[in-house]
């Protein structure tokens, strides 16, 4: 049933697990709106013969809805509408919170291309790679304008926006290759910003994933192509640190120093100093780096420098999955660190500390 419907709809095939409710909702409201177009094109119709004028000068009779009628029909439009809004609501939290066991993807758009980061180190363009049956989380930002990820087969769509990250995920129903689109116009070669998620079998993507990594360096990290050098993310994260000097203010053992540490920090709770609480997600942690300013930790000084323009996607990606893997594994304390005077200082470039 949901085959013809599609194809009487024109509507790609239900690739994955969320497309299946999104067309329901999209059937019920065609549905409801068919019938209620048909009934006021028959109302009309049926007014037009019943109340026709059939001598000269007769005049039309005065119709006066009853206060009973006029509820009914306020009513029931508006709780139609308000129905369709809950179940839309519904399923827009339901794919903007990605499951606990997602794998994370990191999606870097800008004209006229996709580059994909993966946890094992390696990157794409324009091709993204997924397992069949898995979730896949992708945390999203752009290098120059406004781009939209669009995968109809899988009914995700989620804009893409320059020093901001935003999520979104899906999990695909079965192998195959599905196209996507950027649904946000970009520039003139907006109509060639494609790509495509090929789908694999379990088996098949273990297979690519630990196979060669001619495409594993994550590139432009600093010191020109293929500076990161090759390995998962928790490794390129470690290299990151030391050469953007995070380490300078963070610790990976639970030490408080200038900057929160990273030991547990991820999935915590943060408290900020205006009061708000925050859960330190890839979102949180990302936004961090980019706008320090933004949600600055209570009890730590304003100091850290924005690093948006300096961090690329990939390098701000190996961080956070550095920071993911320290969340119930801390390194021990090579060093006791001293005793600092973190009163909060006037600084020309200062920041908050993630």
């Amino acid at each position: 049933m949901m085959e013809l419907l599609r194809a009487l709809l024109g509507l790609p095939e239900g690739a994955s697990t969320t497309a299946d409710s999104v067309d329901l909702l999209h059937f019920f409201v065609i549905g409801v709106t068919m019938i209620m177009s048909f009934y006021v094109f028959g109302a009309a119709a049926w007014f037009c013969i019943r109340y026709r004028r059939r001598t000269r000068g007769q005049l039309t009779e005065r119709l006066v809805a009853t206060r009973r009628h006029e509820v009914l029909t306020v009513t029931g439009v508006l709780g139609m509408f308000i129905l369709w809004w809950v179940i839309g609501f519904r399923q827009y939290v339901h794919m903007t919170e990605a499951p606990p066991d997602s794998a994370i993807v990191y999606v870097d758009a800008k004209q006229w291309m996709w580059k994909f980061t993966y946890p094992g180190g390696r990157s794409t363009n324009d091709v993204l790679m997924v397992p069949v049956g898995k979730p896949i989380k992708l945390v999203m930002t752009s290098r120059d304008m406004i781009h939209s990820f669009f995968v109809p087969a899988f009914r995700t769509k989620m804009d893409v926006l320059p020093g901001r990250y935003t999520t979104v995920w899906f999990e695909a129903k079965k192998p195959g290759s599905y196209p996507i689109w950027c649904a946000e116009y970009c520039g003139p070669s907006h109509s060639t910003m494609r790509g495509e998620v090929l789908v694999l079998s379990q088996e098949d993507y273990a297979r690519w994933e630990h196979g060669t990594r001619d495409e594993a360096k994550l590139g432009d990290c600093g010191g020109g192509p293929g500076s990161c050098g090759e390995g998962d993310l928790v490794a390129l994260g470690r290299s990151v640190a030391v050469r953007r000097a995070c380490v300078a203010c963070h610790t990976f053992d639970g030490q408080r120093h200038i900057g929160p540490t990273w030991a547990g920090l991820y999935g915590s709770e943060r408290s900020l100093s205006d009061g708000r609480k925050v859960i330190a997600d890839e979102a949180y942690l990302t936004r961090s780096m980019m706008e320090p300013n933004a949600d600055l930790v209570a009890g730590y000084p304003q100091v850290m420098p924005t690093y948006q323009g300096t961090l690329t996607a990939a390098e701000a990606g190996a961080l956070v999955e550095l920071i993911r893997a320290l969340k119930d594994r801390p390194l021990l304390p090579a060093i006791a660190l001293p005793a600092l005077d973190v009163t909060p200082h006037v600084t020309t470039d200062g920041g908050a500390s993630p």
